[in-house]
Parts: structure tokens; C-alpha cells; sequence
């Protein structure tokens, strides 16, 4: 999915170490996707007060709500889109050639690496999902682009029919075979009564809830906020008030200061200019074929230098 905001604000993100426990509410803002009639999204990554969790630098929740998904070809760099369906279903194409219809509980896992362009399109129906973004750490952030489309995640069941699905990374002894390139977790939960689950404390967790309502050590947690919690904790505790879906988003605290514009993740602002003079000339991001439209135009550039602002605003 694409950040189609033509005002896109600078975000960068990075260098600083782990911190300790947390419980902070961070409240997002509604983004539409295409206009008026449009989907409608609420981006609580980056937001105001935290940037990053681990190498999560970008997170739009949505749903459920009868709404079409149409975003055309736009391009990604730097970054691995991570796309996650509660509810409905999304065709993706992208410019080396896939094409994949994505449904629930499966993974479509993007790697721009050096630069990548891609749509997503639904027909009308219910959607109800999360897409998010990944922070390449390195030279990784040159990479091949690639897709990857995984169908069979491990699961993780209780007996009342709670469950932990792991999307990203490891969790509770399960790996998911995705490729990531920094210490990572990404896992969707269903609790119906209560669970408890293993935390690394070198990794800084975060939990969105999807749907329903529960208690997350000793707070309440409901659809729309992201809630931080930090790291140095040995295990996550949720009670459900009634059946709850969440998202459990976790890493290790990305170190290298990003700038992250539009659909561009890059190390200054020299990048960003080359990425989208790039997009614009159309050249290194490759066509999206099958797509029954234009591709976006890129925003115009802030007259300032893009500068570094560190990990929380």
C-alpha cells in the first residue's frame, strides 16, 4: 500500500538505544486513501511521539468496512511492505512480475531493496486489515527487489480457541519463514479468554488491537491507538473483556537514522531527491503490468533539507 499523502511529511527515524518498559498510548490520525470516497486508514506508525518499533517504521490499520482497495503503481525503496487481511481479499502486481491474490491469514511480504513499484486492488466488499513497512537495515536496503507470498504461517493454538499466528520473525519458539534482515516479531493474536506469551527484553514490543477489547498489563486496550510498551519485559499478559484480535509488532531498536518520505526509505536527503527524480524519469523501479490505469506521480519535495530528528519526535 502506498502513502498517497501529496503533503508528505519528513519522518526520520534511528540511533537510539532500547528502552526500558512501557505503557504509552499512542493515538494515530486518519489518512483516505484516493480521495473522498475512498478507503479510509488510521496510520499510527509514524506518529506523534515514536517513529519506529524495532525496524517497523510504518503501520495503516483498516476495517472492517465495505470500501475498494484501488492504489495505483507507485514505487517503495528501502523498505519490505507487509501486507495482513483479517477480512476480505487484495490483488497485488509489482514490477518483477507477481501477481497474487492475497486472503486472510496469509503474508504478502514486498522487498523493495533498491527500488520496487507495485498496485493493490479489491473489488467492493468488506476489508479489514494492516499494512505495514519494514526499515531495511544496511546495504540490505540495496537489495534485489523481490515478493514472497506465504500461505502456510505457523500457528500456535490454546484449547479455548485463542491462537498466535507469527507473521514476521520468531515468537514463542515458532519462526515464520519469511525473510527479514534485523531481530524481529510480528504476530497476529486471538484471545478469547487469556494467554501469556515469551518476550525477548533486548526487543521493544508494541500491540495493536484489530478487533475487540482487553486487558494488556494492567491497562485497557481498543481498536485505534497503538500501545508501546517498550522493552526489558519477559512476557505479555492479555485478558480478553471479549474476543480480541491484535497485532504484536517487535524488534531489536533500529540504530541507523532513516529519512523516510512519501514512499521512500533512504539515509538523507540527497536520496530521496535521486529516488524520486528516479520515479519520475521511470527509471530503476521497473512496470507494473496489468494495472488499468496511470501509475502516481510523486509529490512535490518540501523547499527545506530533509533533515534527522531521531527516533521519537
Amino acid at each position: 500500500m502506498s502513502n498517497l499523502d501529496q503533503e508528505p511529511q519528513e519522518d526520520v527515524c534511528g540511533a537510539e538505544g532500547a528502552p526500558g518498559p512501557a505503557f504509552e498510548l499512542l493515538t494515530g490520525r486518519d489518512v483516505v486513501l484516493g480521495g473522498p470516497r475512498a478507503m479510509r486508514v488510521t496510520r499510527t506508525l509514524p506518529t506523534r511521539g515514536r517513529r519506529m518499533v524495532g525496524a517497523w517504521c510504518f503501520l495503516d490499520a483498516y476495517g472492517p468496512e465495505e470500501a475498494v482497495m484501488r492504489v495505483p503503481p507507485h514505487p517503495h525503496t528501502g523498505l519490505q511492505t507487509v501486507s495482513w487481511l483479517v477480512e476480505g481479499e487484495v490483488l497485488h502486481r509489482d514490477s518483477v512480475g507477481s501477481e497474487q491474490v492475497i486472503k486472510p491469514g496469509q503474508l504478502n511480504l514486498m522487498t523493495s531493496g533498491r527500488g520496487i513499484a507495485h498496485s493493490e486492488e479489491s473489488g467492493r466488499g468488506v476489508l479489514h486489515g494492516a499494512q505495514l513497512w519494514v526499515a531495511l537495515p544496511g546495504d540490505h536496503r540495496f537489495a534485489g527487489p523481490h515478493f514472497e507470498h506465504h500461505a502456510d504461517l505457523p500457528v500456535l493454538e490454546w484449547p479455548d480457541g485463542s491462537a498466535v499466528t507469527v507473521i514476521m520473525g520468531e515468537l514463542a519458539g515458532l519462526t515464520s519463514p519469511a525473510q527479514t534482515y534485523t531481530p524481529l516479531t510480528g504476530a497476529e493474536i486471538v484471545v478469547i479468554s487469556s494467554l501469556s506469551l515469551p518476550l525477548r527484553t533486548d526487543l521493544e514490543y508494541a500491540v495493536i488491537m484489530l478487533s475487540g477489547a482487553a486487558e494488556i498489563e494492567g491497562g485497557t486496550l481498543e481498536p485505534g491507538p497503538l500501545l508501546y510498551l517498550g522493552a526489558g519485559r519477559e512476557e505479555l499478559s492479555i485478558r480478553a473483556l471479549e474476543p480480541s484480535r491484535l497485532l504484536l509488532l517487535g524488534g531489536e531498536p533500529f540504530q541507523e537514522e532513516i529519512v523516510m518520505w512519501w514512499n521512500f526509505v533512504g539515509r538523507s536527503h540527497e536520496d530521496i531527491v535521486k529516488f524520486r527524480e528516479d520515479w519520475e524519469a521511470g527509471h530503476g523501479f521497473g512496470e507494473v503490468r496489468g494495472f488499468d490505469g496511470a501509475s502516481l506521480r510523486a509529490p512535490v519535495l518540501p523547499g527545506t533539507t530533509l533533515k534527522p530528528r531521531g527516533r521519537e519526535r
